[in-house]
């Protein structure tokens, strides 16, 4: 298992070097310059020109992309053109946020796509298990935008259960926090709900259909034995990295969601500083992206792994 994880690190070493120069050549063709974005275009030519030179934008570009990895591996991420501060406590405070709406997302869709995959496969071919897989498929389709209207104008105005903004007054508790979050958590629950099931009850079905289940079957035990005994426990195993896999999406949403219900997280933090060509806050939240996704399939083949005996077999 070690050396499975040393080269799963190694892998996604280069994963991430590989991420740096695609987020800063990214970052570099982005049209405008930032020194007249930050100005405005009334500003003259000089003193955009001046501000280039202090924000070292007249270097050229392979210099400033190894000043900035070798700064960013030390943990200093610049500072951000636009706001004049530095961007590690601007991603430390979008991201927190962000993470605090993944999470509720995730303690939402998890346990209902788990639920309904098992009940799904346990029910094969019966009205639920067609209602679960065809409005799967729909919801899968359906944008996200077209989702959050839909459910504001269903579940924050006409019947208003939740606020329709996600963003709580200062001073709210964590608890007051997480009811804020609840309607932009559903709507990123609705667009991974359909896939997520589809996979968990394929690979229940796949269990169910085993001679061990048969044979566990025959012996007398009882449906909800087999399920948590024999089911759970092996359909669970090859989904987890679909999971860590549905995480990466889960994040390339906030963008949507976030600015539906203006709230101040990584995606909007992101979309701001590509509108005002502010590089270092855009190359650091692409590169926190892709850190969060390398670190969750890591932690998901890890315990893939251990849930299942024959791949930890196959590493041994």
């Amino acid at each position: 298992m070690s050396a499975f994880v040393l080269r799963r690190l190694g892998s996604g070493f280069v994963t991430l070097l590989l991420l740096s120069v695609i987020a800063f050549v990214g970052a570099e063709i982005l049209p405008g310059n930032p020194a007249r974005a930050i100005l405005g275009n009334d500003a003259s030519e000089a003193a955009v020109a001046e501000l280039s030179r202090q924000l070292g934008l007249d270097r050229p570009a392979i210099v400033r992309y190894a000043e900035w990895l070798t700064h960013a591996a030390t943990g200093d991420l610049g500072t951000s053109y636009a706001q004049r501060i530095p961007v590690t406590d601007m991603i430390a405070a979008a991201g927190i946020r962000s993470m605090l709406l993944g999470l509720v997302t995730l303690a939402i869709i998890v346990p209902l796509s788990v639920v309904a995959g098992l009940w799904s496969a346990r029910r094969e071919g019966g009205a639920i298990d067609r209602v679960l897989t065809y409005g799967g498929m729909a919801l899968m389709v359906v944008p996200g935008f077209v989702v959050a209207i839909v459910l504001i104008l269903l579940i924050g105005i006409a019947w208003p259960l939740f606020p329709i903004t996600a963003m709580p007054p200062p001073g709210t508790s964590l608890w007051g926090q997480i009811y804020y979050l609840l309607l932009p958590a559903l709507v990123l629950s609705t667009t991974l709900f359909g896939y997520l099931a589809r996979v968990i009850r394929a690979n229940a079905l796949e269990v169910y259909r085993s001679d061990y289940v048969r044979t566990a079957a025959l012996k007398g035990l009882s449906p909800a034995s087999i399920m948590f005994r024999h089911v759970l426990n092996n359909a669970m195993a090859p989904s987890m990295i679909v999971i860590a896999t549905q995480v990466g999406y889960l994040l390339g949403g906030l963008v949507i969601v976030e600015k539906v219900f203006n709230y101040p997280g990584l995606g909007v933090m992101m979309l701001r500083a590509a509108e005002y060509n502010d590089m270092p806050v855009l190359e650091a939240g692409i590169m926190l992206i892709g850190l969060i996704y390398v670190v969750l399939t890591l932690a998901a083949d890890v315990i893939q792994r251990l849930m299942d005996p024959r791949l930890r077999k196959s590493i041994a």
